[in-house]
């Protein structure tokens, strides 16, 4: 990007982001942040003053008014920040579920948890290290506001990754600490999710010669997706067994393409799946039984 000249107006960078991987990475030259459950926004300043974008582009700054009255007020001439907006739960955590409806009842209850900064007063920051980046980044947003800098936490990529999932977070993003900002995807940033189960409705299976088994799940009547059966060999019997009493339903609205056997109401398996996702991914069945 070149300089604006005097009052020039700044253009939306497409973001920088995180391949997905099931490990957090080893070694001593990464930053680990929490992975918040949000919107990716970018906040852009300049002398047609503050603008919100969506992380493909789209103009949402009179949906986050609040946000942009706060990041108006940030000391500097001109800046885009990088960051996700969020809403909070009573627990303190980010909460997904409920941010669309906040967005249209309650903006003034967003928070904008700023990650990166790739532009300041004249200033092309992207081509220095993610480091550097973030200290400048730290230093520009007061503590005690709805715009919060988003902390990394001390420990190694492991002990950071396992703490996270035990306080019910969404999962990490570990990022190396001398990345320049390059939009789209990339594995100098890694996202690691954590795990959730649940228990779902089986609704279906997939039993194809050569492909591992999956069990087709609802969730109060949205369907989910497939997850793996992995049992052991006698488990597994006992679930084809009580599969086969409930073979013969049509199939739902909707799926009529998928390859399955469809079932009758009343199995439900215990399912494990990656958090933040709006279709199972990652997922296996861990138990099954049937509902009386």
């Amino acid at each position: 990007m070149r300089k604006p000249a005097g009052g020039a107006r700044l253009s939306f960078i497409r973001p920088m982001e995180p391949e997905l991987v099931e490990q957090p990475p080893k070694g001593d030259g990464w930053s680990h942040e929490v992975k918040f459950d949000g919107y990716r926004t970018q906040v852009i300043k300049d002398a047609d003053g503050v603008r919100l974008y969506t992380k493909n582009g789209i103009d949402w700054t009179s949906k986050y008014r609040p946000l942009a009255a706060e990041a108006d007020k940030l000391a500097t001439e001109s800046f885009i920040i990088e960051g996700e907006t969020i809403v909070t739960n009573e627990a303190g955590l980010s909460d997904f579920h409920t941010l669309r409806s906040a967005i249209t009842r309650r903006p003034q209850d967003l928070y904008l948890v700023a990650f990166d900064l790739l532009y300041l007063n004249g200033h092309d920051l992207r081509d220095m290290p993610l480091k550097d980046r973030r200290e400048i980044l730290q230093a520009l947003i007061p503590a005690g506001g709805r715009i919060q800098f988003s902390e990394a936490l001390p420990g190694t990529g492991d002990a950071v990754y396992h703490l996270a999932c035990q306080a019910g977070l969404e999962g990490i993003v570990s990022k190396r600490l001398d990345s320049v900002y390059r939009s789209g995807s990339t594995m100098n940033w890694r996202k690691i999710k954590c795990y959730a189960e649940k228990e779902m409705d089986i609704i279906g299976v997939k039993r194809e010669a050569g492909k591992p088994a999956m069990v087709l799940m609802a969730d109060q009547g949205r369907y989910m997706g497939g997850a793996f059966v992995t049992f052991k060999a006698d488990k597994r019997q006992a679930l084809w067994e009580r599969v086969q009493g409930k073979v013969g339903a049509p199939p739902p609205k909707g799926l009529a393409k998928e390859k399955a056997e469809w079932l009758r109401p009343g199995l439900v398996g215990r399912v494990k799946f990656l958090k933040g996702e709006e279709k199972l991914r990652h997922a296996s069945l861990r138990d099954f039984r049937e509902e009386h």
